[in-house]
């Protein structure tokens, strides 16, 4: 019954930019957490960023503060992930998550969130 399906991943120059997109099907979103994490080889699942449901405020990893920014479309039942900047390590499959408890704020830990996109790959390389 629940769907995320998450778009914009790709090559990209150090320096460069891309958006994230994560959209989601037979449900609204406007009131649950939504979280965005990456995973590299050989690394732990990390929390990039989330936006809490409960007021709307925003959270970063003190890794991409500064570059990294999420925002949320209702309209088109989105979340977006905005990073520019992007350095080689930040290449990593990056997933959304979706905390199926409602109207309280968001965590980076992945144990938070309850459903999962299939992820997209963004490679930082020159």
């Amino acid at each position: 019954q629940l769907q995320l399906v998450e778009s914009g991943g790709g090559l990209v120059q150090p320096g460069g930019s891309l958006r994230l997109s994560c959209t989601a099907s037979r449900f609204k979103l406007d009131y649950n957490s939504i979280g965005w994490f990456r995973q590299a080889p050989g690394k732990e699942r990390e929390g990039v960023s989330c936006i809490s449901s409960s007021d709307g405020s925003t959270y970063y990893a003190d890794s991409v503060k500064g570059r990294f920014s999420i925002s949320r479309d209702s309209a088109k039942n989105t979340v977006y992930l905005q990073m520019n900047s992007l350095k080689v390590e930040d290449t990593a499959v990056y997933y959304c998550a979706v905390d199926r408890n409602l109207f309280r704020r968001c965590f980076l830990a992945h144990h938070e969130y309850d459903y999962w996109g299939q992820g997209t790959q963004v490679t930082v390389s020159s």
